[in-house]
């Protein structure tokens, strides 16, 4: 199943969507909202399936969607914290920054709680009133939750596991280093996230939703060129279930909350940091890990950040080359 929010005040329409993403039929009559279904999933889950399945045998009205009239499936979320489940990356963006990185990184999640109360759309665009901020794109697997009791165990905690989606979690870089060094962790460096215009539940997926991992290629482009094609289940030193449980070690979480991946990394067959795409690797996830791969190799950081004009999409394809999640695609815009 398939679920998606047209943009509709500040929590969007619920719509259920077709698998092809083609067609969607209101779910108002079930919930007004995707926040609504999720507080009471017991009600709304099986009603929303028998609405799917009528959608896809044209039983139901119907209209065309259009990704670019999607709002994110959460315009706001009661919760939003992402991970770095893929210490590849977590080792390159710190080298990056001369920061060393502990050896606890491999085994306890690193996390960090960031703005849910205004989730961007799909094709909304960057805001940035600064270039000089070093403006960064990151490409995640994000899932979302039902209610999750405190001190949940990893294997207890994936069945909380409601919807799966894709986020662009956007990092202004040149603001961390100041901001960490304060002892307080992100805030102005992390604005506002995009999420992917669908959500699916994890049996839409089939075997790629494994171990509490999505697998699959991860594909990002810059300005029309691959930049990504990473492998989302490749190199996750932590599953979605491990993630979970270390937010609700101390706290419960309440129906809605959005858990991210990190940015999403793999390493190279011969244990190396990654090459770029047109040199037969498979690129990178965020513009971070190539200025530190080029400042390793040669001495420098040479790709810059993202400016003004510059156009990010992030998409998982199916084995049929159809898209999953839908597309973020955004262009990076000065302040209106």
């Amino acid at each position: 199943m398939k679920l998606a929010s047209l943009k509709h005040g500040r929590d969007g329409r619920l719509v259920v969507v077709s698998r092809d993403l083609n067609w969607f039929t209101d779910a108002f009559l079930i919930a007004p909202t995707l926040q609504a279904a999720l507080d009471d999933w017991a009600r709304c889950e099986p009603q929303l399936r028998v609405l799917a399945e009528s959608l896809e045998h044209e039983a139901v009205p119907r209209g065309r969607f259009h990704e670019r009239e999607a709002a994110a499936p959460l315009p706001r979320a009661y919760q939003w914290a992402d991970g770095s489940a893929y210490v590849n990356h977590v080792a390159l963006v710190r080298q990056a920054r001369n920061a060393e990185m502990p050896d606890s990184f491999w085994t306890d999640p690193l996390m960090y709680q960031g703005a849910s109360d205004s989730m961007l759309g799909p094709r909304d665009p960057i805001p940035l009133a600064d270039e000089s901020w070093g403006c960064d794109l990151e490409a995640e697997i994000v899932v979302v939750t039902d209610d999750v009791p405190q001190g949940v165990s990893s294997e207890a905690a994936l069945t909380h596991v409601r919807l799966i989606g894709l986020v662009n979690d956007v990092s202004l870089r040149n603001l961390i280093p100041g901001e960490l060094s304060k002892g307080f962790g992100f805030v102005q460096s992390k604005p506002a996230s995009a999420l992917s215009p669908v959500f699916v539940t994890p049996d839409e997926l089939g075997p790629r939703w494994n171990g509490g991992k999505l697998h699959g290629t991860l594909s990002v482009q810059l300005n029309g060129a691959e930049f990504g094609k990473a492998d989302a289940g490749v190199d996750m030193t932590f599953d979605f279930g491990t993630l979970i449980a270390h937010l609700a070690k101390t706290r419960s979480l309440c129906a809605g909350t959005i858990i991210g991946s990190g940015t999403v990394s793999n390493r190279d067959t011969d244990g190396g940091p990654g090459k770029p795409v047109a040199d037969g690797g498979l690129g990178y996830s965020c513009i971070a890990e190539v200025r530190t791969v080029e400042t390793i190799l040669r001495g420098k950081a040479e790709t810059p950040f993202l400016k003004h004009g510059d156009t990010v999409r992030i998409e998982m394809l199916d084995d049929t080359n159809h898209s999953i999640f839908g597309a973020i695609e955004q262009t990076v815009a000065p302040m209106a």
